[in-house]
């Protein structure tokens, strides 16, 4: 499969010149399964999905969308998705089901509605299903989505794991683990979900707000510490780690130095950035 990291901003969109090799778009990447010419799965919609049109080339989206969670740096780029806003496209979208057992779609509404935007949802153009998911696997295409339930404040959040049944990739954009303990170096705890999601995976993609010098148990902001994703991924047995979900805040030279200090780590660590191509 091939990824296309498409955003990979947290909490807001970071425009200026001093946010333009890590990029500024929020939440979403695009996977296209072997056989492929475009992509048929999208993991989060923040801004960074309106770059999904142009890797389709002027056609419509066919698909699905799998939300993490319903925050509004993880679906605020929906209404300004070309590819899927026009009258051929069909789109599948997913979130984790609502507690109050009311519907994907209207949870989606809470949103985006009048007075906060224009339209809805269904307003949308095209074919749209709205779904709410519960932790397990779905099978889309060539593809196989794992769902895991994962802490993270304000709100039902999940984490991914992406199959085609050769590579796999663990995404976790929003995560705070400490929630659930210290764990093994004050940084969280490395529980079952989170394991089950980074397990022997390829890549783990992983929030990364926070670094060890300036995270703060008690006030992580739902969000995890750069350093509690690779030793995450030491002790599920990842391949590497791609750390996301940068702080808005964080500048270009901010986040290289950053990514300098992470090197001879245990596993190999890079900063993901937006338009970059991945191959697993």
């Amino acid at each position: 499969m091939r990824i296309n990291v498409c955003g990979t901003r947290g909490s807001t969109p970071a425009p200026g010149r001093e946010f333009v090799r890590f990029g500024g778009h929020t939440s979403c990447l695009a996977i296209t399964p072997a056989g492929s010419a475009v992509p048929e799965l999208l993991l989060d919609a923040g801004t960074g999905i309106r770059e999904v049109t142009r890797l389709l080339a002027g056609g419509p989206f066919a698909g699905t969308i799998a939300l993490t969670h319903l925050h509004w740096d993880h679906v605020h780029g929906l209404p300004f998705f070309a590819a899927g806003d026009r009258d051929d496209a069909s789109v599948r979208l997913l979130l984790p089901a609502p507690p109050d057992g009311s519907s994907a779609e209207a949870a989606l509404e809470r949103g985006m509605s009048p007075p906060n935007f224009p339209i809805t949802p269904g307003q949308l153009r095209g074919t749209w299903e709205f779904a709410g998911l519960e932790p397990g696997t779905v099978r889309l295409g060539a593809l196989t989505l794992l769902a895991r339930e994962i802490p993270h404040a304000g709100g039902r959040t999940f984490g991914y794991r992406v199959s085609d049944g050769t590579t796999s990739i663990a995404y976790l954009p929003d995560h705070s683990p400490t929630d659930l303990g210290p764990g093994p170096d004050g940084l969280g705890a490395h529980h079952d979900a989170a394991m089950e999601l980074a397990g022997g995976a390829d890549i783990l993609m992983h929030d990364s707000f926070w670094y060890a010098e300036d995270f703060d148990p008690a006030r992580t902001l739902g969000h995890a510490a750069a350093e509690y994703a690779i030793g995450l991924a030491v002790a599920a047995g990842a391949g590497r780690v791609l750390l996301l979900h940068h702080r808005p805040d964080r500048t270009d030279g901010e986040l290289e130095k950053l990514e300098a200090g992470l090197r001879d780590r245990p596993v190999p660590v890079a900063l993901a950035a937006d338009g970059e191509v991945i191959c697993p």
